[in-house]
């Protein structure tokens, strides 16, 4: 399995900013949306925030792009690792 690290080096996410994870694997929708979108503005603009999801959050990923945040999503065997910065 990738680690969390390797998933960051071959990203196109900034590997030498603060991260911050997320897991919203045990949550229903639409929490982990939710849960992510409160927590981002919170976070100090240089961090990256590592997303845990048991699926490609798909409906996040239109809002990232309104709110001016890039992204990587990576599939695992039992996770899905999205990546979020602000460039």
């Amino acid at each position: 399995m990738n680690s969390i690290e390797s998933i960051v080096e071959r990203s196109e996410a900034p590997g030498d900013r603060p991260r911050e994870e997320l897991d919203v694997r045990t949550m229903g929708p639409p929490n982990p949306l939710a849960k992510t979108l409160e927590l981002l503005p919170e976070l100090a603009e240089n961090t990256v925030l590592v997303q845990r999801n048991d699926r490609v959050p798909q409906f996040l990923l239109p809002k990232l792009d309104d709110r001016g945040y890039a992204y990587e999503s990576f599939e695992r065997e039992d996770d899905v690792i999205t990546l979020i910065w602000k460039p």
